[in-house]
């Protein structure tokens, strides 16, 4: 099984049919800050990452994360990593990144973005990933 420790390069791991999860990702154009980068879409089943951080109690639900090395960063704490790897930007993502460089904005703005993430994928009748922290299969609606 693969493990954070591979050295496989930087993972991240989003649900792809987000639309503000998908724009995020190709935004902050980390290939060219950090070299290989394998994006994870949740969604897709079979992946020894995703099966990992389930595993180990992360609930993708609830936030995104990015694995660097032999760390995992998970939600407000990898849109702090993913925003301070990055460098030369359009002007819109750079403004994103200076706003999510620092940890204390990123803390209060994250469950922000989680709730406009709920409702976008509500509107647009997608449901919750199936699998929330260890692999346990997730209702419905919020998330608790």
């Amino acid at each position: 099984m693969l493990t954070p420790t591979d050295s496989s390069g930087t993972f991240i791991i989003y649900d792809g049919d987000c639309p503000f999860c998908r724009g995020y990702v190709s935004l902050m154009k980390l290939r060219e800050a950090v070299g290989k980068v394998n994006l994870v879409d949740a969604r897709v089943g079979g992946s020894p990452v995703v099966d990992m951080l389930n595993a180990k109690g992360y609930d993708l639900n609830e936030g995104m994360a990015v694995i660097f090395g032999d760390k995992v960063y998970y939600g407000n704490d990898a849109v702090v990593f993913i925003s301070s790897m990055t460098n030369s930007l359009p002007l819109t993502s750079k403004l994103l990144a200076i706003l999510l460089r620092n940890k204390s904005r990123a803390a209060l703005i994250y469950p922000i973005m989680k709730l406009g993430r709920w409702v976008t994928l509500r509107v647009l009748g997608i449901p919750c990933l199936p699998q929330g922290a260890g692999g346990k299969p997730r209702r419905e609606g919020f998330v608790d």
